[in-house]
């Protein structure tokens, strides 16, 4: 397989469009159950399985891309609104004061799941979750 790459439109790959084995794959297409908080033609939004806060939600594109170079940029951009749509009706919903917006990208950033995804962490005052702050 030979990937292609494009700054603009991200890599191109057969990998792309799905992977029978990957979990956000298999939601994305109910084949798992899993509670979908919100939806759209190109993204879904669920609970994470291991909050770190209430609220903490998961952004995950219905196609499957590995890490955020490989989704293209109007999708990318298409993501983004969604997550501040997602991130707003939680503060809205006062589950937290502020919040993070945070993706790893491969394993050694501590990405487990191989399918790209956001992670949407509402924050509280002193509420002791630590992440990286200084680079």
């Amino acid at each position: 397989m030979s990937d292609k790459i494009n700054k603009e439109d991200g890599v191109q790959s057969d990998k792309e469009t799905s992977n029978k084995k990957c979990i956000f794959c298999q939601i994305a297409k109910r084949e798992i159950i899993s509670e979908i908080v919100h939806e759209s033609d190109n993204f879904i939004a669920i609970k994470d399985i291991n909050p770190v806060a209430e609220g903490h939600m998961l952004v995950i594109p219905k196609k499957h891309f590995v890490t955020l170079l490989d989704i293209p940029n109007k999708l990318g951009n298409e993501m983004l609104e969604f997550c501040k749509k997602v991130s707003f009706e939680l503060l809205e919903k006062k589950l937290g004061d502020g919040f993070n917006l945070v993706m790893n990208n491969l394993e050694p950033a501590g990405q487990f799941v191989m399918h790209a995804h956001i992670h949407i962490i509402p924050r509280k005052e002193d509420d002791r979750i630590r992440f990286l702050v200084r680079v």
